[in-house]
């Protein structure tokens, strides 16, 4: 009996998924856990592993379809299987006197010719990129004609974002079909002055020009855009000149730019801004600081610290521990806390999950946790979601405060600034005083729709004293 092979669940927040590339092809022996294809979702990207030893003996799934959790991807024929057949051919084989038709019928249908599957989808990339800078009239009948060629979900997203017309654009998927790595690679090409299998009548600048809409080529390149057309502003178009670097987006970014967007567009941000005297927070951590490295084997910082004071905050007040849901806000009875972390490709912000229950020793070691996932590249998408709300810590670098952007369908987003001895006023014995204490400052960002003044301030005070007090233990 088959395997098959199905896009899994990976993670509760994601119900699809796309394929990226895959790694084998039809006929292959693969062994179990090997990896078969790469997957992208809004989350992260993964390798999926086979699930048995084998043969490829079906690939259903194109490069750049979008499919649902549970969708057959691709159909295994198990190793006995695979060898038994194998060994009946080679039994078989003697006995055929001439070449007919009849023995076809019993011969495994992965040995049939492939008409849909072209050459090119196993060529090296050398060779894709040779195909897909050869003249169109050297391409495909069907994919020249446009009258076969289909599109996936993602693929007509992408070319209606950037008004391209995906009958210009070179397919190396199977039967032709354009992925969405040809996609991206059109779209680079564009960038760079060089469109490939783009007709003869124009070339390099002009006809990366005359590919973009009329409305954006027509625009010189010094001048704003002086009329919204559609009811969408068009902003100019810049045509990179010699010495400039262009860099694409990568995908990572390109989620970030949707995000960030929306969240903008959709929940009216509210800021405001604590000044918060973390002296004996930061006495506290020289304390234990020697205790812990030897103890943990990692640094105690002052993030896990503001973590540990956010999670007995949001305890305290259960409405910024909450989502959005369509007309309605869910307020969560878990707080998963999520962290936002730097990286080469982007920012990601994995999640302390059931974080109310922790101490400070354990909020701890769950960030270092998460932090050696990200730096190793090993951080999974049931990692990145579920969160409630979300601590920024952007670094010690000039850094004074900052409002950051609600990470979606959250409410509310706290962002610390830097930690800086200064000079302050205080009292002493009812009388002022000039003393240097170590200041931070805490910047809340809220959501104004379901989030009135009053609770986020109150919220952002009780945090600032929490650390103010240094009232915790490991």
């Amino acid at each position: 009996m088959a395997i098959e092979v199905t896009m899994p669940q990976m993670g509760e927040s994601v119900v699809e998924g796309t394929i990226a590339k895959w790694l084998v092809q039809e006929g292959d022996v693969v062994s179990e856990d090997q990896p078969l294809v790469e997957i992208s979702t809004d989350k992260v990207d993964t390798e999926i592993p086979s699930p048995g030893a084998g043969r490829i003996s079906k690939i259903v799934a194109a490069e750049g379809q979008t499919l649902p959790v549970g969708a057959k991807l691709a159909e295994i024929e198990p190793a006995a299987a695979a060898k038994g057949a194998q060994a009946g051919r080679a039994d078989s084989a003697p006995k055929l006197e001439a070449p007919t038709k009849a023995p076809l019928s019993v011969v495994p249908s992965r040995l049939q010719p492939a008409p849909a599957r072209p050459a090119e989808s196993a060529a090296p990339p050398r060779a894709a990129e040779a195909a897909a800078s050869a003249p169109r009239a050297e391409a495909p009948k069907a994919a020249a004609a446009g009258d076969h060629r289909r599109y996936s979900p993602v693929v007509l997203k992408i070319a209606a974002e950037h008004g391209i017309d995906l009958e210009r654009v070179p397919g190396t998927g199977f039967g032709g079909r354009v992925s969405k790595r040809d996609v991206e690679r059109y779209l680079d090409s564009l960038r760079k002055g060089a469109v490939p299998a783009a007709p003869a009548s124009g070339g390099g600048a002009q006809a990366a020009l005359a590919e973009r809409p009329a409305t954006i080529a027509a625009q010189p390149a010094t001048r704003p855009a002086a009329a919204a057309v559609g009811g969408a502003y068009n902003p100019p178009f810049y045509q990179p000149r010699e010495g400039d670097e262009v860099e694409a987006f990568t995908r990572r970014r390109k989620l970030i730019a949707e995000h960030m967007v929306y969240s903008k567009t959709h929940s009216p941000h509210v800021g405001t801004v604590a000044e918060v005297d973390v002296t004996r927070a930061m006495r506290f951590r020289q304390t234990h600081k020697d205790d812990f490295q030897r103890h943990e084997g990692f640094a105690l910082t002052m993030l896990p610290i503001a973590a540990f004071a956010t999670v007995r905050a949001l305890k305290e007040f259960p409405r910024m521990n909450a989502s959005v849901v369509g007309d309605s806000l869910v307020i969560r009875r878990q707080i998963n806390l999520g962290i936002a972390m730097d990286t080469e490709e982007g920012l990601l912000v994995p999640v302390i999950k059931a974080a109310e229950a922790m101490s400070l020793i354990g909020i701890a070691r769950e960030i270092e946790n998460l932090r050696r996932k990200v730096a190793d590249k090993k951080i999974s998408a049931d990692d990145l979601a579920g969160g409630s709300f979300t601590l920024s810590n952007p670094g010690r670098e000039g850094n004074l405060y900052g409002f950051a952007i609600i990470n979606q369908p959250q409410v509310g987003i706290l962002r610390m600034g830097e930690v800086k001895k200064r000079p302050v006023v205080v009292d002493i014995d009812g009388n002022d005083a000039i003393v240097i204490r170590t200041m931070m400052y805490l910047a809340l960002s809220y959501d104004h729709r379901v989030v009135d003044g009053v609770l986020g301030n109150r919220f952002l005070y009780r945090a600032a004293r929490i650390l103010e007090e240094a009232d915790f233990e490991l």
